[in-house]
């Protein structure tokens, strides 16, 4: 089959599709759940705090397990959970139930990050890792712009519990799909030679015999500079994709009809930031440019995008707001695919998943710790100083990465 690993990321693509619209029902419906359940704003930080919690516990757990059973059985095992726990919302009947739900789709949804990094590493050499982390991670955007429209949709025409029902059970479709067509290279009976040699090329330096617990990786100051750097930046993703409706609902004035026509518009821009950042970075490689240069270029122009999230605060218009908030979507993806490809740029691939998983954890807590300050905040005072501190948020991410982390080259695992 010519061109299979463009076939393998579509997969990948898809989970993270689902992935995201599984995530996002609940968001898009917070006006009515918040309405009908007489939820304050704390308390609906609440609900997506207890996702965060096991997201974030799970990330790392799930990078570990990925590396030890591999990445079709650990995808099977990550849909299979959040699938089951996305259709059992339907059956929710107050906060408590909506909290232990969230807490199980978290600990599934979790797998997704640390497995694609992980299927990337294998499938594609290095010059094209992060154009698939780009294709990967567009799967967030298209979620995103697929979400508002299809689940209210789904509420005013059927209710709230069919739209849990049927974005639950589209992981259970992707699952079929992937257990027929899914293999790692080195066993895919329809992988010809020379894509094989493709995918292997440049990887004499790589290491494949040595194992790598948590306490080792965390040796190397590279990790932190990739857990702080995703503890600071993550959130201001975490921030949108969690409040945009809500926000455009009480600040903006948004019906809920509104936020289903054009709460999915800045996604459209953070698709175009996935794929463009992807793609550039590794264009600029294959012309030359080492891989320290071509991601660090890539990275800063997206940390200096999401600056945009200041004049998105005090902005008079809808409009202009959400422009603004589409250049920091846009500058985001751009952003996480880079960050997000650089443990396959360091270390070899039985230790990429659990690196991803590590920065993983730090995302979950960033985005946790960030998510309750903003339901306080907003119930205390307003949303303009939320948005503000989240434009500034990643040129510190930046900072941290590029000082902490050093030059982006494979490292060297002799000692």
């Amino acid at each position: 089959m010519p061109g299979l690993r463009w076939w393998i990321i579509g997969l990948v693509f898809l989970a993270t599709l689902i992935n995201f619209i599984d995530r996002l029902t609940i968001s898009v419906l917070a006006p009515v759940i918040t309405a009908q359940l007489e939820l304050s704003n704390l308390e609906f930080a609440s609900i997506t705090t207890s996702f965060l919690a096991a997201y974030t516990i799970s990330q790392g757990l799930s990078g570990k397990l990925y590396d030890r059973i591999g990445t079709k059985r650990g995808f099977t095992l990550s849909i299979l959970i959040w699938s089951l726990a996305a259709c059992a919302h339907a059956f929710a009947r107050g906060l408590i139930s909506l909290i232990s739900l969230r807490l199980l789709l978290g600990v599934g949804e979790a797998g997704n990050w640390p497995g694609a990094a992980k299927v990337i590493a294998e499938w594609f050499p290095v010059r094209e890792r992060a154009f698939a982390m780009g294709i990967f991670n567009s799967g967030v955007a298209i979620g995103n712009i697929v979400a508002p429209p299809l689940i209210v949709f789904l509420q005013i025409r059927f209710g709230w519990q069919t739209a849990f029902l049927v974005t639950g059970g589209l992981g259970f479709v992707w699952l079929v799909l992937w257990l027929m067509f899914y293999e790692t290279p080195e066993r895919h009976t329809s992988l010809s030679r020379e894509e094989y040699a493709h995918i292997k090329h440049g990887r004499e330096n790589e290491t494949d015999s040595k194992r790598f617990s948590w306490c080792r990786l965390l040796k190397y100051r590279q990790v932190w500079a990739i857990v702080l750097a995703r503890f600071v930046t993550d959130p201001v993703w975490w921030l949108y994709i969690t409040w945009l409706p809500l926000y455009l609902n009480k600040v903006r004035g948004f019906s809920l009809k509104q936020i289903g026509m054009f709460a999915w518009l800045p996604f459209v821009a953070a698709d175009a930031g996935s794929l463009l950042g992807g793609w550039i970075s590794g264009y600029f490689i294959a012309r030359g440019w080492t891989t320290d240069k071509a991601r660090k270029v890539v990275i800063l122009t997206g940390a200096l995008f999401m600056l945009a999230g200041i004049p998105a605060a005090v902005a008079d218009s809808t409009t202009a707001a959400l422009a603004f908030i589409a250049m920091v979507t846009f500058g985001f993806q751009s952003w996480i695919n880079n960050v997000q490809t650089i443990p396959s740029d360091l270390f070899p691939q039985q230790a990429v998943a659990s690196v991803a998983g590590l920065g993983g954890v730090g995302a979950g807590a960033g985005a946790i710790l960030f998510t309750l300050t903003t339901g306080w905040v907003v119930d205390n005072f307003s949303y303009t100083p939320i948005l503000v501190v989240a434009g500034l948020l990643p040129v510190l991410g930046t900072l941290i990465l590029f000082t902490v982390g050093g030059p982006i080259r494979r490292l060297s695992f002799e000692e």
